[in-house]
C-alpha cells in the first residue's frame, strides 16, 4: 500500500490494534471502534502533483521534522526519549532542516528552522514558534502540509498512508481514514454478485467508482451505464430490454436494448431515482427472473448481469412516500455505499489533482495549489477536473498559476486566523476579545476564525472570565 512512495516506519510508536470482523461487522462499525487523534498531511507538492497526498498519524508523536530528502519517506523513531516522525520530500525548495512540529500539551507548535525560504502559515511567515489550529495549511518550499488537530480513523489503520502508492485495488481515491476503510470493503463486494446502490451528490464520481467496482469484479462482458433521467420516458423499456423488427412504428431491426448488452458484465443504472414507475414494475420482473422479453417478442433472453445503481436523491423518502418501489430497492441495495461530497474531505483534493496530473503531467505554482486546497467544491469531483482541464489549457500546458484559475476559486477570503501566543494566559485575552469584537459576540464565528471548535473557545473565555454577551451590538 505504501511501497511506490518508500513511506516507512522503522518504529511506528503506533497502537496497533488486530481486528477480525466480517464484512458486514465492518459496514456496521461502532463509534467505540474508533479512535480521534491529530493528523498530518502532505496535502500537496506543487512541483510535481502527480505524487498525491500522505496521511500521518501524530496519536504518538512528540515532534515532526521536515526536510528535504531525495524520496518521500516517513520514519518514526525514538531519540533521547522524544518520539519522532520525519518527513523527507524531494521538493528542492526545502532545506535539510526546514520545519519542526513539536507537541505541547494538547497542541502542536510549528517553528521554523532557518530554512532559506521560510515557512508560512495561510500566508503568514513564521517567524516564531507558534500553535496550529485545525485546518490550517503550512508551505514549506513548494509543498503544502495540513494539519488536523482531531480526526477520527478505525481502529487499525495504517499511522502513514500515501495515496501515490495506490495500485487500483480500491475503487475511490482517497487519503480519508474513515472513506478508505469503506472503500476497502467495497473492493471486496465487488467480487461479488451483489447488487451495489451507490449514493452522493451530484458530481461526486458515482459513475467512476461504479467502473472501478465493474474492474475488480472481474466479469468478462461489457460496463453499460445506463442515465434513466435522459431516457424518454414512452422510451424506457424499448431502451432498457430492446426490441424485435416490426414491433412499433420505425423499428426496421431487431435491437438487443441496454440490459442484454451488458450480458456477462455489469449494467449502471445511474439517477435511478428518477425511473419511471412502469419501468420500475418490469425492471424488478427482469432482475428477479434474469431474463429480458423484448418488445414485441414472445419468448424471453436468459441474461447474466450485475446491477450497480446510483442516485442522487434519497431512495427511502422515495419509498416512504410511495415514488419509489420497496421491492425493487430491496433489490438493488443489497450493498449501499455513499459518496461524500469533496468539501467533507479536503485532504483528498491533493489525490484527485494526482489522479488528473498523471494522465495530463502539469505543475503548480505554490499560490494556485493554496487556492484549490482551500476552495470547498460545491460541484464536487467533477467541478475539480473540468477546472484543471481549463487550467491547464490557458496555461498552455506548462505551470498553472493563480491567473489561469477562475475568479470563484482565487477571489475568495483568504482564511486568515490569529494564532494563540505561545503562553495563553498573556496574549490569548487579547486575540479572542478582539475576534469576538469583530463578530458581535458570536461565539460560532469567533470559533471559525481561530480555526477552533466552539468549545475550545468557550473553555477559553471561562477560563479568562470573558462573557461573549458584553459584544452583543
Amino acid at each position: 500500500m505504501l511501497a511506490s512512495a518508500q513511506v516507512r516506519a522503522t518504529s511506528t510508536g503506533e497502537s496497533n490494534v488486530e481486528e477480525t470482523l466480517t464484512d458486514d461487522a465492518i459496514g456496521r462499525r461502532s463509534v467505540a471502534a474508533e479512535v480521534s487523534a491529530p493528523h498530518l498531511f502532505v496535502a500537496l507538492e506543487c512541483s510535481r502533483p502527480d505524487a498525491g497526498a500522505t496521511r500521518h498519524s501524530l496519536a504518538n508523536v512528540d515532534r515532526v521534522i521536515v526536510r528535504r530528502g531525495r524520496a518521500r519517506t516517513a520514519d518514526r523513531f525514538v531519540s533521547q526519549g522524544v518520539r519522532t516522525l520525519e518527513l523527507r520530500i524531494p521538493d528542492s525548495y526545502l532545506s535539510t532542516d526546514h520545519a519542526w512540529m513539536t507537541r505541547r500539551g494538547s497542541s502542536f507548535f510549528l517553528e521554523d528552522r532557518g530554512s532559506r525560504n521560510g515557512t508560512r502559515v495561510r500566508d503568514a511567515l513564521v517567524t516564531e514558534p507558534g500553535p496550529l489550529v485545525d485546518g490550517d495549511l503550512v508551505l514549506v518550499g513548494r509543498t503544502l502540509l495540513r494539519f488536523r488537530a482531531q480526526l477520527t480513523a478505525p481502529l487499525g489503520e495504517p499511522a502513514d498512508v500515501d495515496s501515490g502508492s495506490d495500485d487500483g485495488a480500491v475503487p475511490v481515491t482517497t487519503i480519508d481514514p474513515s472513506l478508505s476503510r469503506r472503500a476497502r470493503t467495497l473492493a471486496r463486494v465487488a467480487q461479488a454478485e451483489s447488487s451495489v446502490l451507490l449514493l452522493g451528490e451530484t458530481g461526486t464520481g458515482k459513475e467512476v467508482v461504479a467502473r472501478a467496482v465493474h474492474r475488480l469484479s472481474g466479469r468478462a462482458g461489457r460496463f453499460v451505464a445506463v442515465n434513466c433521467g435522459a431516457i424518454p420516458g414512452a422510451l424506457v423499456e424499448a431502451q432498457l430490454f430492446g426490441h424485435v423488427r416490426g414491433a412499433f412504428s420505425g423499428a426496421t431491426t431487431d435491437a438487443e436494448g441496454l440490459i442484454r448488452s451488458a450480458h456477462r458484465g455489469t449494467l449502471l443504472l445511474d439517477e435511478i431515482g428518477d425511473l419511471p414507475a412502469a419501468a420500475q414494475v418490469a425492471l424488478l420482473r427482469v432482475l428477479q427472473e434474469r431474463e429480458v422479453l423484448p418488445i414485441g417478442a414472445t419468448l424471453p433472453s436468459k441474461v447474466d448481469f450485475r446491477v450497480i445503481a446510483a442516485t442522487h436523491r434519497p431512495l427511502e423518502q422515495l419509498v416512504a412516500r410511495g415514488e419509489f418501489r420497496s421491492d425493487l430497492f430491496s433489490r438493488i441495495s443489497a450493498f449501499s455505499f455513499e459518496i461524500p461530497p469533496l468539501r467533507a474531505r479536503p485532504e483528498d483534493v491533493g489525490s484527485l489533482i494526482a489522479a488528473f496530473a498523471k494522465t495530463r503531467p502539469f505543475a503548480l505554482t505554490h499560490r494556485a495549489g493554496q487556492a484549490l486546497l482551500e476552495y470547498e467544491w460545491p460541484l464536487n469531483v467533477r467541478e475539480l477536473n473540468e477546472l484543471l482541464g481549463v487550467a491547464l489549457a490557458v496555461a498552455g500546458g506548462d505551470v498553472i498559476d493563480v491567473p489561469h484559475l477562475p475568479d470563484r476559486v482565487t477571489l475568495r477570503p483568504t482564511k486568515q486566523r490569529a494564532l494563540p501566543p505561545a503562553d495563553p494566559s498573556s496574549g490569548l485575552r487579547d486575540v479572542l476579545t478582539a475576534s469576538l469584537a469583530r463578530h458581535s459576540g458570536n461565539v460560532s464565528a469567533v470559533a471559525r476564525d481561530l480555526g477552533k471548535a466552539r468549545m475550545q473557545v468557550q473553555r477559553w473565555m471561562r477560563r479568562l472570565g470573558i462573557d461573549a454577551r458584553s459584544f452583543h451590538t
